[in-house]
């Protein structure tokens, strides 16, 4: 894929409003390439081709009459667990389901800001595991080694993005799926505070844990998807006010206190620290030290965290496999996930939702010493295709604790964390590190983010071939 194909969102905006590029040579050349990595990525579900280029022609011609608006004419992607108006809301799931009589808010708001949805981003099934494999689909790829899964579960989305088929894509994170796989294709994932950007028409995704969140390749980038994307429905549950992402990302972020952590949160699994993923974000603490921020080893209070996040987890896949007209068809582990979701509801939930103002003091407690946390993303570089294909439900569970204990943990609170990419592994492989916050302090973040990739040059860098 020639360079112009990995232009980013800002760039791409750019050359739309100075008439050097048209909407619909975006989008063709989009579509074409989703079209031709099928075969190697398969990082799409389904596609909008005739909607997208009629949309296309009608971006163009607002463009030429003066009008201006933050993503007017730019294709992206959703992931398939998102409402978009007349395609199916699948969520990696096998069978017939029926097409979305509207979007979501989200979408909805990504179009009232000219964005051009060219196709839905395959997602596991519900969303649940760290890798983009299904029998409704197959297996997606990583654009930097394709024997290997971009993540997940907005794999699509971030196979999508590192490839060069769209400048961004929406995903989701209800305990890593942005991050996670924004980690191991080399991308900036932004996880926003819980309702900054709507999941209508739900009103509390996974019992609080899931919310969605750009993925892109530059800081500035994604701070204009979510910008774009952020929102509140009126029937939403949480209501966390603006912020000004873009502006963010252009800002100093001063001098911080940066606490690293480089030991999990307790999983109940054996969770070893893969050399190349310590080499790196260690690589990322000693620059932050030597842009001029305090960086010191800390352990922060996580506590027994999981009794919170298991029950609301396995109701959250509960909710979900529950609207599914053929539950047959779902993934023996999926079943198993809604078995205990049934067993975990009513009193144990109601408990698990209530820890949370507890967890929220005791790990805030680290805020009154420090700005920012630092951990890594994952424990391990992303794993070979079909590595968890023959496990049972309690052995992918664990297997999957193990590569990924770092990133669920905010989900439990709620709070913001932005993926940003740390290195590759001495195999090519790329890993990532964790930015954390307390509540509402996403702008923070971005603005040591793109203070980061300012030093670091991370875009520079480009799967083979792209």
């Amino acid at each position: 894929m020639p360079t112009e194909a990995i232009a980013g969102l800002t760039d791409q905006i750019q050359r739309l409003t100075e008439g050097r590029v048209s909407s619909a040579a975006l989008v063709l050349d989009a579509l074409e390439r989703i079209e031709t990595s099928r075969a190697t990525l398969n990082a799409f579900r389904c596609v909008r081709a005739e909607a997208a280029l009629a949309e296309a022609e009608d971006a163009d011609r607002r463009l030429a009459t003066g009008e201006r608006l933050p993503l007017l004419g730019v294709p992206v992607a959703v992931k398939d667990d998102t409402d978009v108006a007349g395609l199916p809301t699948a969520f990696g799931c096998a069978g017939t389901l029926p097409a979305a009589t509207a979007d979501g808010e989200a979408v909805r708001r990504l179009r009232a800001a000219g964005a051009i949805v060219v196709g839905k981003t395959n997602s596991c099934e519900l969303g649940q595991w760290p890798f983009t494999e299904g029998p409704a689909f197959g297996a997606t790829r990583n654009p930097w080694n394709t024997d290997h899964t971009p993540g997940g579960s907005s794999g699509g989305s971030a196979a999508a993005v590192a490839a060069g088929l769209v400048p961004a894509a929406l995903g989701s994170d209800g305990a890593g799926s942005i991050r996670i796989p924004a980690a191991w294709t080399h991308l900036v994932g932004i996880k926003p505070q819980r309702g900054r950007v709507s999941v209508h028409p739900y009103t509390d995704c996974f019992e609080g844990l899931t919310v969605n969140g750009p993925l892109a390749r530059t800081v500035a980038d994604a701070a204009l998807l979510l910008d774009a994307a952020a929102g509140p429905h009126p029937g939403d549950r949480h209501h966390p006010g603006a912020l000004d992402a873009s502006a963010a990302a252009r800002r100093e972020p001063g001098r911080l206190r940066v606490a690293l952590a480089l030991k999990p949160p307790f999983t109940a699994t054996r969770a070893p620290l893969h050399p190349g993923v310590r080499r790196a974000v260690t690589d990322l603490a000693e620059a932050l030290a030597r842009l001029g921020h305090t960086v010191e080893e800390a352990r922060p209070r996580y506590g027994l965290m999981g009794l919170s996040f298991l029950p609301r987890a396995a109701a959250g896949v509960a909710a979900y496999a529950g609207r599914h007209p053929e539950p047959g068809l779902l993934d023996p582990r999926t079943r198993a996930a809604t078995r205990a979701g049934h067993r975990l509801g009513g009193r144990v939930l109601r408990a698990a939702r209530a820890r949370e103002t507890h967890q929220h003091r005791r790990i805030g407690a680290l805020f009154t010493g420090y700005d920012v946390l630092l951990t890594p993303t994952t424990a391990a570089p992303p794993p070979r295709i079909g590595a968890y294909d023959t496990l049972s439900a309690w052995r992918t569970d664990v297997t999957m604790a193990a590569a990924c204990p770092y990133a669920w943990t905010w989900n439990v609170l709620g709070w913001p964390g932005v993926n940003v990419p740390a290195g590759f592994t001495r195999d090519g492989l790329p890993v990532g590190a964790q930015l954390l916050g307390p509540a509402h302090s996403e702008e923070l973040l971005i603005s040591l983010a793109a203070q980061l990739e300012a030093d670091r040059r991370w875009a520079d860098r480009v799967p083979p071939g792209c």
